[in-house]
């Protein structure tokens, strides 16, 4: 499977920001992404939607997606914990997909594919109501003013995601910056295809990263939301 196809029907376009690229990568990283990551990797359609349940063996069940997985920590810890859900995750730094590669290979997970570009395009690509779960966990907050509008919690976004998520389905986000809290809290609190889950206590699988760790420990508390895909049935 090549790694990502191109865009499709005018609505698939690049508005990616950031670094793809940091320290050039060790040569055992290299080969990881020359290898492996090809054949982890999901293609979007030229035409119509995508189906993510194929691209896993006939085995699992429910399809997980983490946007912007980072060192992808969180996304190994829930693959290894639910060797029967098959969860994509959606990076674009290098380093970051090498060290998830790191740990694919050296657990030999096999519930795991990779979308190595904006994770908005394969959101509007996928198919209604094909994912269980949706995770975005520390996404970059784009402090600036004229920046806001790179965030990937926009009302956009949480459109495709509704669309894309079944009934009951859960969302969670989670940020260390006060100001990207409330933006949150303003769209994904609004939205009306999402009703707000308490947080408190933390779920049992929601594991801590390092990110989060550290955040902490410098004195930036960590905001926790959830929240339930509502049901498309009229009361």
């Amino acid at each position: 499977m090549s790694a990502v196809s191109g865009t499709s029907e005018g609505l698939r376009q690049r508005r990616l920001y950031g670094r793809r690229r940091g320290r050039a990568l060790r040569p055992g990283q290299r080969t990881l992404i020359d290898g492996l990551l090809p054949r982890l990797s999901i293609a979007l359609p030229e035409r119509g939607a995508l189906d993510p349940r194929p691209l896993f063996a006939s085995s699992v069940g429910e399809i997980w997606l983490e946007v912007g997985f980072g060192a992808g920590e969180h996304l190994v810890a829930q693959a290894a914990s639910h060797p029967s859900v098959g969860i994509i995750g959606s990076e674009v730094f290098e380093p970051g997909i090498a060290r998830l590669l790191a740990e694919i290979n050296g657990r030999n997970l096999a519930n795991v594919r990779l979308f190595a570009d904006d994770a908005r395009l394969l959101v509007a690509a996928l198919a209604p109501q094909s994912l269980a779960r949706a995770f975005i966990l520390f996404p970059d907050p784009w402090p600036k003013e004229r920046h806001k509008k790179r965030r990937i919690v926009a009302t956009e976004t949480l459109d495709d995601l509704a669309a894309a998520l079944v009934d009951g389905a859960e969302l969670r986000i989670a940020t260390d910056d006060p100001d990207y809290a409330q933006w949150i809290e303003e769209r994904a609190g609004s939205h009306p295809s999402f009703a707000a889950v308490p947080t408190d206590p933390r779920p049992a699988d929601w594991p801590q990263t390092r990110y989060e760790k550290k955040a902490a420990f410098q004195g930036r508390g960590a905001r926790l939301f959830r929240y339930r895909r509502r049901s498309r049935r009229p009361a």
